[in-house]
């Protein structure tokens, strides 16, 4: 099991203005939010509904989990829009079946792969993983799914692929903020090394909390690198592609210092704002701000993949 060392900041720090100034824009949100609750009451239920997972927990945990409310009213996703609220109102609409996800690149075979039959390749499991935000905010939750590295095997990747590339879906149609978000016509594209993408810990994410992933989660399918910053985990994949060469990826594209293509959490590197602390979301009503760690904690597990690397070069 892993164990979390918290380094809790002073008081007087807590109070700080900055953090004042982020609560009243919490508390704002909240507000706002009451009035988004109250029409969402009148919509069809099925609209919001979700499938229980049949999900077992595994021994990876890192934290208190956060509240599930919390977990997917709060989400980055710049296809439905810039604030943390535009994705739970706008991504209701997106329609995540029939879905397909396309194969190609440096593979044995081209394929197409429907959703439903990826689902029931292996057993589902529940991992409790921390999730830490490059903007300073960090939550802990339980994600259901299975290793990506042991799906990834099934695809038969040449050995000259060094990279694997993932594409998000992009509809301007379905996704009102797309246009505006930067992403190009090709759709939101991260990348992982083959080595990083075959961790154990690496999730292919079809839910959480047992449930089926909300559509502003990144449903019907994401990954989750717990020991990266959260934009390294790409939701509504529709395409898989092996590549030799380090792949362009989105925001390495749109903002290289702030955002390394690596992107491995470390306190130390701060291209665009200090992170050497995070606020930990549903804490209470006065955030807890802790320390962040290395590798988000994980580094026990993955410290070894970057071995002889200058991680203040490479973040």
């Amino acid at each position: 099991m892993l164990l979390r060392t918290r380094q809790e900041i002073p008081s007087s720090e807590i109070t700080s203005q900055s953090v004042m100034r982020e609560f009243q824009r919490n508390r704002r949100q909240f507000l706002a939010g009451l009035g988004t609750m109250a029409g969402a009451a009148m919509l069809p239920r099925t609209m919001f509904a979700a499938t229980k997972l049949n999900a077992s927990p595994t021994k990876y945990n890192l934290g208190d989990i956060t509240p599930q409310s919390k977990v997917t009213s709060y989400n980055n996703f710049i296809e439905f829009g810039p604030d943390k609220s535009d994705p739970e109102r706008n991504a209701q609409s997106m329609h995540v079946r029939p879905w397909t996800i396309q194969v190609d690149g440096l593979v044995k075979q081209k394929k197409t792969i429907d959703i439903d039959t990826l689902m029931k390749l292996r057993p589902i499991e529940q991992r409790v993983y921390r999730f830490r935000c490059v903007e300073g905010w960090s939550m802990v939750v339980p994600w259901d799914g299975f290793s990506l590295g042991e799906f990834l095997k099934t695809l038969d990747p040449l050995p000259s692929a060094k990279f694997v590339q993932f594409f998000t879906l992009h509809d301007p149609k379905q996704m009102p903020g797309v246009n505006s978000s930067g992403v190009g016509p090709q759709g939101y594209s991260e990348g992982l090394r083959m080595d990083e993408a075959m961790h154990p810990l690496t999730l292919m994410t079809f839910g959480s909390y047992g449930e089926t992933l909300a559509n502003q989660q990144g449903a019907p399918i994401r990954i989750i690198v717990p020991w990266k910053y959260g934009f390294k985990s790409p939701k509504s994949i529709v395409r898989i592609r092996f590549v030799d060469k380090q792949p362009e990826t989105t925001w390495n594209d749109l903002n290289a210092p702030a955002y390394g293509f690596y992107s491995n959490v470390n306190p130390s590197v701060a291209p665009w704002r200090s992170q050497e602390r995070e606020r930990v979301l549903g804490s209470g009503f006065l955030p807890k701000i802790v320390g962040t760690q290395p590798f988000n904690g994980y580094g026990n597990e993955v410290a070894h993949l970057y071995a002889g690397m200058d991680l203040r070069v490479n973040y």
